[in-house]
């Protein structure tokens, strides 16, 4: 069977039976897999294979998985991370997502259920040029969408605010390009939740959307109160703002009168 990453998939868990579950699965799908079992071994790990996406648990020694998504997300690394942990509130799902994560899974969890995931994140993470043709018609034209300062890329997968780099999640940049796409037009919480997932939609909580504009805003240096690029419709969901006009050509001091040649 052909290896369908480059790069391996990396499990974190301190229970070897469960890494040793997830690999087999994984590897029965063509994936390459490596594991860790404590937080440190973890970063390490990512540091040294770079790898395609991670399976983080929570509860683990050393450094805990919320710190491991903080850390990798402060490095401006676009790595997908799925949580596979037994916290399962929503609390929990929600403080998860907050600190970076792309999706979450509750234990116990179908290893099955846990494929599938993988799968479609990874091919949610691909930049718009590799991503399957239903994909790239959902996400729209591959023109740059410039809105003032803000310039996002869909045929590169970049962003740019004020000439710097924004990094942005894959999940993150679904979300703005949806709503720069809608050019004004609010999109509901559901929308914008299908835009993002697709087919995963079904089963993610409306509030992860909130968690999601949230981080988007923290990127863009965005305020809620005072939004230059992601507006809140109260009781409906968001929309783009109006981009700022061009500042007004003025015409300079009137110069001397042209001689008439009389």
């Amino acid at each position: 069977m052909a290896v369908k990453e480059d790069r391996p998939i990396l499990v974190v868990d301190d229970d070897a039976k469960i890494v040793r579950l997830v690999r087999a699965y994984l590897e029965r799908e063509g994936y390459r897999v490596i594991g860790a079992t404590d937080g440190r071994a973890a970063l390490s790990a990512i540091e040294l294979e770079r790898p395609a996406l991670i399976v983080l648990d929570l509860m683990l020694p050393e450094i805990d998985g919320l710190s491991v998504v903080r850390s990798i997300r402060a490095a401006a690394d676009d790595t997908p991370v799925i949580i596979l942990s037994a916290r399962g509130t929503t609390a929990d799902r929600i403080s998860g997502l907050a600190s970076g994560a792309d999706d979450y899974l509750a234990k116990p969890f179908s290893p099955a259920e846990l494929v599938l995931r993988v799968g479609r994140v990874l091919a949610r993470s691909r930049p718009a040029r590799e991503a399957p043709s239903g994909d790239t018609a959902r996400i729209g034209s591959t023109e740059p969408i410039v809105h003032g300062q803000l310039v996002v890329d869909p045929g590169r997968h970049t962003v740019t605010l004020a000439g710097r780099d924004v990094a942005l999640t894959a999940v993150e940049f679904r979300l703005l390009l949806s709503l720069l796409e809608a050019d004004g037009r609010v999109l509901t919480r559901d929308q914008l939740l299908d835009a993002i997932y697709g087919q995963d939609a079904e089963g993610v909580l409306e509030r992860t959307i909130d968690v999601h504009v949230g981080r988007l805003r923290d990127k863009l240096d965005d305020m809620a109160a005072e939004p230059r690029f992601v507006a809140t419709v109260r009781g409906v969901g968001y929309r783009s703002t109006a981009p700022p006009l061009a500042a007004p050509v003025t015409a300079g001091p009137p110069g001397p009168a042209a001689s008439s040649g009389r």
